[in-house]
């Protein structure tokens, strides 16, 4: 399995009172598998998946990404593998402002060193259709358009496993089944695994397999 979680639980304090979020969830994703995270709001979908992603610690348990346990892991040491191994797709897109869409995708690459970050840019650019947009700042693009480069920059440094959270909310439903159909297209190119969630019917029929959380645990 690429991706393991092993009884996780996530507590937090506020005002003395201890208020659990996440309960004893363990799931496995394997290479190139497509695994939607559903349930209500404030089931704690987007909590796991900060867990799954080293974004955040959990309160117990494990995580481990091709077998090795990132659970404990510095912050220094845990940057280059987010960045190495991990992409990410979020509903409010989180592109800079000061960057045009090819540089927005060409960066996480360039930080790595990538002497083929110019050239994949372009490549997965014209893959989505925005080529002629490489020039445009994220202030000037759609929603649908700039959720595109999101994918892209989330792809250019061929991640073992895509994060995405509800990666559709804030788009129109045809402009959202043009970036699912896209997620789940590139997702196949290279064999990434790819971990969602949402809590659209929709996207979930068109996973491999769903996992329901409910009031912090998958049921």
């Amino acid at each position: 399995m690429i991706l393991e979680a092993k009884n996780l639980g996530k507590t937090f304090t506020i005002d003395s009172r201890r208020i659990s979020v996440l309960d004893d969830v363990s799931l496995a994703v394997a290479a190139g598998e497509a695994v939607v995270i559903n349930g209500r709001s404030g089931s704690g979908k987007s909590t796991l998946l900060t867990l799954l992603s080293g974004l955040d610690k959990p309160s117990a348990g494990r995580v481990l990404i091709q077998g090795v346990d990132i659970t404990d892991l510095s912050e220094d040491r845990l940057a280059p593998l987010r960045n190495r191994t991990f992409g990410f797709v979020f509903q409010s897109f989180h592109l800079v402002p000061s960057l045009t869409a090819l540089e927005n995708i060409t960066f996480p690459a360039e930080l790595r060193g990538d002497p083929e970050a110019g050239r994949r840019s372009e490549e997965l650019l014209r893959r989505v259709e925005l080529w002629e947009r490489r020039d445009n700042h994220p202030a000037q693009l759609s929603g649908g358009e700039k959720q595109r480069v999101a994918i892209c920059r989330a792809l250019i440094n061929r991640p073992a496993i895509l994060f995405a959270d509800e990666p559709t909310g804030n788009l129109d439903s045809i402009s959202g089944e043009t970036i699912l159909d896209l997620l789940l297209d590139l997702r196949r190119e290279h064999n990434s695994a790819l971990v969602l969630v949402t809590h659209s019917p929709e996207i979930a029929r068109r996973a491999d397999r769903v996992l329901l959380l409910m009031d912090g645990r998958l049921e």
